[in-house]
């Protein structure tokens, strides 16, 4: 993945665009240069073979011909033509009036002449480069003119037409000697352009890097992280821009953090003056409602029996929270036989015959009995509590961990709401429009939650497939040790 984000990343996407700018400017004045040698290249070769004929044919033809000068004067020609190296003449007559043109012979010249280009070289010079096997030759042919007849039988002096091929090969190697320049100039270009691309990318991205660095520190929860400003350009206002939110966010957070600690001292401490008073009103409230119980106003007392042992449940609720929130809550691990870990806490209070219990009677793990023992009531007395019944319990080892435990409580009531699923756990959380009133304070399965994160464990919830919420809690127990 690493490797892949930095094929990917702006750094290698910035110098591939600067890479393809530089390529394509220097392919197309590569190109453009290609095109203008090739064409001086040629114009000069082609310049140079038609000034030597018109040179040569000036020279070798005479103002006045004699009588039959036409054979002898093209034997002339083809060798002062085809004495330069790479070159061939021929002579052909000029046909009478009405007559076929004439062509050079095969193999006379080194490339062919058709009958068209013949054509044309009556009027006048005419002239293409023609490739023939790989090598490019320039093509030339003409009529012989400028002279006078000393006869009145004009086809006895009439001067041949005159056809020349000139190799242009010197001038091919010329070009691929200059093409392989172009393209080592095109590569030394893509090279140092490259190089470029990587420096001037390292500079603008450097600040970048480490405003990327500043972000996830600041992320991690590093809120005194700042970053160096340096320059005036805009990554030095994005640089101060981010070390003012830095600043707003430390301040924010330091606040909250102040705010928060004082709240919880506040619940905790208001939660242990609470503890004692509450202790003994628990007790008073008991007494008293035992003894008017068949007295004519004993439902009141009964109530206010009721209502303050809810509130000292509350306030030891609280306090068990306090201590989560503190850091201060610790697990004190022992053997515990789940099978009759389950039992006890039911037993205790008074729901062994309203859960049915399934599970290996001999499972025996290390977990904290009495965070266990919160947990498995929470579970059990929310089902009966907000389900339907039957409510089952099973629980079974599991090959996760270190030989954990999975237990299942679920019920057949209407399940868990669908705004409520998500925050189940969350504290002070209830769902009084879709059940009965609720005589819990809203924190029983948030602590269950919290226990079965202290033992390493997880608590989910979900709506079960015939209907009823279904709570699995797996806790990693780990092994019994061996008695010593």
């Amino acid at each position: 993945m690493m490797g892949r984000t930095r094929l990917t990343g702006l750094r290698m996407r910035l110098a591939a665009a600067f890479t393809a700018v530089a390529l394509l400017a220097s392919v197309l004045a590569s190109g453009i240069s290609y095109v203008l040698m090739r064409r001086m290249m040629l114009q000069r070769a082609q310049d140079a073979v038609l000034s030597d004929i018109r040179g040569t044919l000036a020279q070798q033809v005479p103002v006045e011909l004699p009588p039959d000068a036409g054979p002898l004067l093209g034997a002339a020609l083809e060798k002062a033509l085809g004495a330069a190296p790479g070159r061939k003449a021929v002579a052909v007559p000029v046909p009478l009036i009405g007559g076929e043109t004439g062509v050079p012979p095969p193999g006379a010249l080194d490339v062919p002449v058709s009958g068209e280009f013949a054509r044309r070289a009556l009027r006048g010079v005419v002239f293409q480069r023609v490739y023939r096997n790989g090598t490019p030759y320039l093509l030339v042919g003409t009529r012989v003119t400028g002279y006078t007849t000393t006869e009145d039988e004009p086809w006895r002096t009439t001067p041949p037409m005159v056809f020349v091929s000139a190799s242009l090969r010197r001038e091919a190697a010329d070009l691929r000697l200059f093409t392989r320049v172009l393209l080592i100039a095109d590569a030394a270009a893509l090279v140092a352009a490259l190089g470029l691309a990587l420096l001037a990318t390292r500079g603008v991205l450097g600040p970048v890097r480490r405003l990327g660095a500043a972000a996830r520190a600041l992320g991690a929860g590093e809120l005194g992280t700042r970053v160096q400003v340096r320059g005036r350009d805009e990554l030095a206002d994005l640089a101060r821009t981010f070390n003012g939110t830095a600043d707003a966010l430390e301040r924010t957070v330091t606040e909250l953090r102040a705010m928060e600690a004082a709240s919880r001292r506040f619940v905790a401490d208001v939660s242990h003056e609470l503890r004692t008073p509450l202790t003994s009103m628990v007790a008073m409230t008991g007494v008293l409602a035992e003894e008017a119980a068949d007295a004519p106003d004993g439902g009141a007392v009964r109530l206010v029996a009721a209502e303050t042992r809810r509130l000292g449940a509350l306030v030891e609720n609280l306090i068990e929270i306090s201590r989560f929130d503190a850091g201060a809550a610790a697990l004190v691990l022992d053997d515990v036989n789940v099978a009759a870990a389950v039992g006890a806490t039911l037993a205790a209070r008074g729901w062994q015959d309203e859960v049915a219990v399934a599970g290996p009677a001999d499972l025996v793990v290390r977990l904290d009995p009495r965070r266990f023992d919160v947990i498995v009531a929470n579970l059990a007395g929310n089902a009966l509590k907000h389900g339907r019944p039957p409510v089952t319990l099973r629980f079974e080892r599991t090959e996760e961990g270190a030989g954990g435990v999975r237990l299942v409580v679920a019920d057949r009531g209407p399940g868990l709401p669908g705004d409520l699923a998500a925050v189940v756990f969350d504290r002070f959380t209830k769902a009084e429009a879709a059940r009965s009133r609720s005589e819990g304070s809203g924190l029983g399965l948030s602590i269950a939650k919290e226990n079965a994160v202290l033992h390493g464990g997880t608590l989910d919830a979900a709506n079960g497939p015939d209907g009823g919420a279904v709570f699995t809690l797996w806790l990693p127990g780990g092994e019994a040790e061996e008695p010593a």
